[in-house]
């Protein structure tokens, strides 16, 4: 289907998992807020590399979930009990929608929350598009508004702020995670949408070379707009060499990992000095294993962490702070835009990364 007729009253058009490779294009029933509860009319959504892992069936999710998690939108309707908000305000949230009471929340890990329920098999923070209906759709309810709910500056555009809902907080929080000091030297193992703004988020923790490898020049390119100082295209030079030669045999400070291929994971390990770290956050279909020869047989002092986008309101007002000031710019990274009637040509386009797609917009 790639034109729908407007929904009939009540109902909304809506990008629908059905089954493993079936996204469906549908009428969904708008939802109704109840108390504390906040219904959003979207305005700007994108297509997110983890929407793809669900359709590929390596994250699994219900059957008939509305997919999406990037978005901005204006506030169709607002439950009983909600303060500071009003109809039509524009706003957003993370990808992560933290409850901001349970225990990892508590703990300043918002982005495992389980919610105030205490649930410990609770799958995570991220709730959109993946436990609840997400933004891929005309209206969706936003979790635990009173902790996530956003309000978007009159003078920034929905491009400007859109990609931090998610790449954007998760990138940087890859660079800052790696505890990324003054001067360092980064090496970030594939540009894509996650990737690009993790060499933006080393740019902001101060890092002195950054070096984006990919295959594509087209996303080499734009690594460079974001702010690498250096690419290598793996398919024409020895990364792990190069990388030697460029740092004197000492190897890199920082590697970060966004693609989640065993691959990449080892060239990581490959290029990092002693003590160095590996900030892992690219999604994995599979295993990933910890080649010995590069582990330095457990004596290297390496360090690996893992980076899930974090979220709650406070999060999202940081980087728009940094929009705000000019010290952010994600826009260079949108390449498509279609409108909702035709989302899945969008989510095809995406899938086989046709024509130097980076990020897709779909516009209501």
């Amino acid at each position: 289907m790639t034109r729908m007729e407007p929904a009939p009253e009540g109902f909304m058009k809506a990008v629908v998992y059905r089954g493993t490779g079936k996204p469906a294009l549908e009428y969904k029933p708008i939802p109704r807020a109840g108390a504390g509860e906040v219904v959003i009319k979207t305005t700007s959504t994108t297509i997110c590399g983890t929407d793809i892992h669900i359709l590929h069936g390596e994250h699994p999710v219900e059957e008939g979930r509305v997919l999406g998690h990037e978005h901005v939108g204006i506030i169709h309707e607002i439950g009983e009990g909600i303060q500071g908000f009003s109809v039509g305000d524009r706003v957003m949230c993370g990808s992560c929608t933290p409850c901001g009471i349970c225990y990892y929340c508590q703990k300043g890990l918002p982005s495992q929350c389980i919610g105030p329920e205490g649930d410990h098999r609770h799958p995570g923070g991220w709730r959109l598009g993946n436990t609840v209906d997400g933004t891929h759709a005309e209206y969706f309810k936003m979790p635990f508004p009173q902790y996530n709910l956003t309000k978007v500056p009159d003078e920034l555009t929905d491009d400007e702020v859109l990609l931090v809902s998610d790449i954007g907080s998760t990138g940087i929080a890859a660079a800052e995670k790696a505890g990324i000091q003054v001067g360092d030297v980064v090496v970030v193992m594939a540009c894509g949408p996650v990737g690009l703004c993790a060499i933006a988020g080393a740019r902001l923790m101060g890092a002195s070379t950054i070096i984006g490898v990919d295959g594509n020049p087209a996303r080499l390119e734009i690594a460079r707009k974001m702010g690498a100082d250096l690419t290598l295209d793996y398919r024409s030079v020895d990364v792990a060499e190069e990388i030697r030669r460029l740092t004197e045999g000492q190897g890199a400070d920082v590697a970060i990992e966004a693609l989640g291929s065993q691959s990449t994971f080892a060239n990581c390990m490959k290029v990092i000095r002693r003590g160095g770290t590996v900030s892992s956050v690219g999604i994995y279909s599979g295993h990933v294993t910890i080649p010995e020869e590069t582990f330095a047989g457990g004596m290297g002092d390496h360090r690996i962490v893992t980076t899930l986008c974090p979220g709650g309101r406070e999060r999202m007002l940081q980087l728009i702070r940094l929009v705000r000031s000019k010290r952010l710019d994600l826009t260079s990274m949108i390449t498509h835009r279609f409108p909702i009637d035709r989302a899945l040509e969008a989510y095809e386009l995406f899938e086989q990364q046709r024509d130097g797609v980076i990020k897709v917009v779909i516009h209501f």
